[in-house]
Parts: structure tokens; sequence; C-alpha cells
């Protein structure tokens, strides 16, 4: 197991609940505009605040993952469907809270995956860039799954497509000698960003016409 300074794990972990926190948003939106109970409500913002990380965790050999080795992770997604809860009648209005917060913890967990597989494996950008679009997009899917829709990032705009140019960006940038923090600050912020844009103006990737 690689050994991180103390101020880079610290770093990282903030980053890892902040993004767990944002997708777990996320998962108690679509569970409360799905009609589920308060159980339900706390599953799915669970499973979308942890599901990607503990997928990558399992395929890149990460026993145990960190969201069961850490109760954090559990505990902040039940307080965040909890908050999410209480606080909806006022929230339901702001619809771009669900869309702004789904764009951070794109963002957020497409660079906390490619931290992961940097600190693993080195600047292998294949590793990369697997676990960076891996750990972003995976509890979104499974969010969209358990409401029987078809997961968002099969359909909306650059989605995918704004986590991989993070992870190039993100390799980039510590393939010319450049810090991690720069890197992860630059990354994030890119993504989150081009998912923004993407919504605002409504930008897609080609599809096949159908008749």
């Amino acid at each position: 197991m690689v050994d991180f300074s103390v101020p880079a794990e610290v770093f990282i972990y903030i980053l890892d609940l902040f993004g767990t926190m944002a997708f777990a948003v996320t998962g108690a939106f679509k569970a409360i505009e799905h009609k589920s109970d308060i159980v339900g409500i706390l599953i799915l913002a669970t499973i979308t605040g942890v599901a990607g990380g503990t997928i990558r965790d399992v395929i890149l050999g990460r026993y145990p993952p960190n969201s069961i080795a850490d109760p954090a992770y559990v505990g902040i997604t039940v307080a965040t469907g909890i908050a999410i809860f209480l606080l909806y009648s006022r929230l339901k209005k702001h619809w771009n809270v669900f869309l702004k917060f789904d764009a951070i913890g794109l963002g957020v967990f497409t660079i906390i995956g490619a931290t992961f597989a940097y600190h693993t494996f080195g600047l292998n950008f294949l590793a990369i860039t697997f676990a960076g679009i891996l750990t972003a997009i995976g509890g979104g899917i499974l969010r969209d799954v358990f409401v029987s829709q078809t997961p968002i990032v099969f359909v909306k705009e650059f989605y995918a497509s704004a986590s991989f140019v993070g992870c190039v960006v993100f390799f980039v940038i510590l393939s010319i000698g450049g810090e991690l923090y720069s890197a992860s600050i630059i990354g994030i912020s890119l993504v989150t960003g081009l998912r923004l844009v993407a919504m605002k103006y409504n930008w897609n990737l080609p599809r096949v016409k159908s008749d």
C-alpha cells in the first residue's frame, strides 16, 4: 500500500468525503422524486455516494474498500439523505441544485479515482483514465437503474466525456512535473465546469438518427 504524506492523505480524504456527499444528494433527490420512503431515500443516497469508489477499489484490488473500512462514508450518505428528506419541501423548486451537485460529484470523483490510480500504478494513462471514469459514473449509473431510468451517462451531454477530459488534463499536468494539488484542483474545476456548461448550452455528442 502506498504511503501518502499526511497533508496529501488528508487532502484526498476530504475530497473523497465531499464527493460522496455531493452524489448522495443526487441519490436522495432521485429517490424522493420517485416517491420513495425514508428508507428508500437513505439506501439510494448511500448507493449513489459510495458505489463508484467501491467498484473501483474491488477491481483494482483494495480490500476492504474504503466505503466498508471507514464508517464515515456511509455516515455522511445517511446524514445527507436525512437532511434532504427534511429540507426537500424547501429545495424542490430548485431542481438545478440536483444538477449542480451531480456536476460537482462528477468532477470530484473523477479526480479521486485518477489520484488513486496514480498512487497505485504511477503515471499509467490507462489506469488513471479507467479509475477516474469508473469512480465518477459508477454511482450515478446504479442510481438511475434503481429508479428504472436510462443512466444519464448514456443519454446526456458531456458526462463521461467530461470525466475523460479531466483525466487527460490530470495526467498531462503530472507528466510535465506539476504538483498533485494543482492537478487535482484543475481537474475537478475542468470536469465540473464542462458539465455545467454542457447543461446550459445543451451540448451533445453525435447520435445515430433513428427513423
